[in-house]
């Protein structure tokens, strides 16, 4: 069994990737500082997987972590970066946070794995890269623009850097929207605080732990006035980092550093996800609509065709999955 460093690995999509990676045989290895999770996720990656996880407490900025890591499990055979400051409202506020987290923490990662003899890494990336595009859906050749916030700009900062450092051979996935939870409930995602993303505050808001949720801005330039996100079921979108790993480790690669979009291929407005929650799970959400978010692009979907034709990817799993699963979770967790 090989040895992958997950950091990160008991955040939302980490937590559902070292799930994925057990069941394609590999060995998990979290670091995860619980900046914005809690360590009983490990009491249900524990139930889905048969066996406690490997898991160490620290910091993606802490040089000697990852020393310590390998003197206890032996060498690591490739990273996933997941490790990262994701609210793009926060990061407006709080930019100097999301460049030291996500830039130099990276740096630090970087540095470790050149030290160590590791030349592997799957890049958690983002769709916000592309900042506002000019036609949608987007491929991986679609021009990149300014970011529309900090946080976007860590992400483009990350795969300039992991570009430069040919030594590294890097798989770079550009994710759209994740959401939904496992199908057994036992693992979602738990935002600690107010949660910034859509669905965490919806299925709370609905659990009556939260207020309405405010749509923020109903008066964009598209069909219903709300954002159009590309939504995809974190499972899937956890498999996809085990078809990377695939490549990586069987030296398939074309090129030491490449890019794959990880999306469904379809936009759905955020009116759109409140009433197809409605639909999925006979709960009706309170809303209203707000001014718009600092930070919000107005429309952006994948051109998936690429993940799907060279790693053998793609999203399996509805938009009404997606919601009935993270309402479970929620009413599981609650």
């Amino acid at each position: 069994m090989k040895n992958i460093l997950v950091t990160g690995g008991l955040g939302f999509i980490g937590s559902h990737t070292v799930v994925s990676l057990h069941e394609a045989g590999y060995n998990p290895i979290i670091l995860d500082n619980l900046s914005n999770t809690r360590i009983d996720v490990l009491g249900g990656l524990e139930k889905l997987m048969g066996k406690k996880p490997v898991f160490f407490q620290g910091d993606v900025n802490d040089a000697a972590v990852y020393d310590q890591i390998v003197s206890q499990t032996g060498p690591i055979h490739a990273v996933i970066h997941f490790a990262a400051f994701k609210a793009v409202g926060e990061s407006v506020e709080q930019p100097l946070k999301y460049y030291h987290n996500n830039v130099q923490g990276l740096i630090t990662l970087m540095l470790a794995m050149e030290r160590l003899s590791v030349k592997n890494m799957v890049f958690s990336s983002s769709c916000t890269v592309y900042g506002e595009p000019d036609q949608v859906p987007v491929s991986e050749e679609t021009p990149t623009k300014p970011a529309a916030s900090p946080y976007g700009v860590t992400k483009q900062m990350g795969e300039t850097i992991l570009k430069d450092c040919t030594w590294l051979q890097t798989q770079c996935l550009r994710y759209f929207n994740p959401i939904g939870a496992h199908p057994s409930g036992l693992i979602g995602e738990l935002p600690l605080g107010v949660p910034s993303n859509l669905i965490p505050y919806l299925t709370q808001s609905v659990a009556g732990l939260r207020p309405p949720l405010t749509v923020h801005g109903g008066d964009y330039p598209t069909p219903d006035g709300t954002c159009i996100r590309d939504y995809i079921h974190v499972c899937d979108l956890a498999d996809a980092h085990v078809a990377s790993l695939n490549r990586l480790l069987g030296n398939k690669q074309q090129d030491h550093f490449e890019v794959f979009n990880i999306g469904t291929g379809t936009g759905q407005s955020v009116l759109e996800v409140l009433h197809g929650f409605e639909a999925a799970t006979g709960e009706k959400p309170s809303y209203q609509v707000g001014p718009r978010r600092p930070g919000d692009v107005v429309a952006v979907w994948a051109d998936a065709g690429k993940a799907s034709s060279v790693l053998g990817w793609q999203a399996r799993r509805s938009l009404s999955e997606m919601l009935r699963d993270a309402w479970n979770w929620q009413r599981k967790h609650s």
